[in-house]
C-alpha cells in the first residue's frame, strides 16, 4: 500500500465515520466491535503489602508497585 492509497483509505474512513455510519459489518452491534476477555498475564496476585524489603529486589525498599503481583506485564 503506498501513501496515497493510505491517504484514500483514511479519508474515506473519516468521512463514513463524520456521517454518522460507524463501520460495523451487517447486523452487528458497534458496541461489540471489540470483546475483551481476561488472559492469565493480567492475573495478579494476592499478595500481604510489605513493610519490607521488595520482593523482587531486595536490596530496596518495597514502595507498593505491584510488580511482584503480576507476571510483569
Amino acid at each position: 500500500m503506498n501513501e496515497e492509497a493510505l491517504r484514500a483509505l483514511v479519508r474515506e474512513t473519516l468521512a463514513r465515520l463524520e456521517a454518522g455510519s460507524s463501520g460495523a459489518p451487517q447486523g452487528r452491534d458497534p458496541g461489540m466491535l471489540l470483546q475483551f476477555t481476561s488472559h492469565p498475564s493480567h492475573h495478579k496476585y494476592a499478595l500481604p503489602p510489605s513493610d519490607g524489603p521488595c520482593i523482587i529486589e531486595p536490596a530496596v525498599p518495597c514502595n507498593h508497585c505491584g510488580y511482584c503481583q503480576s507476571h510483569g506485564h
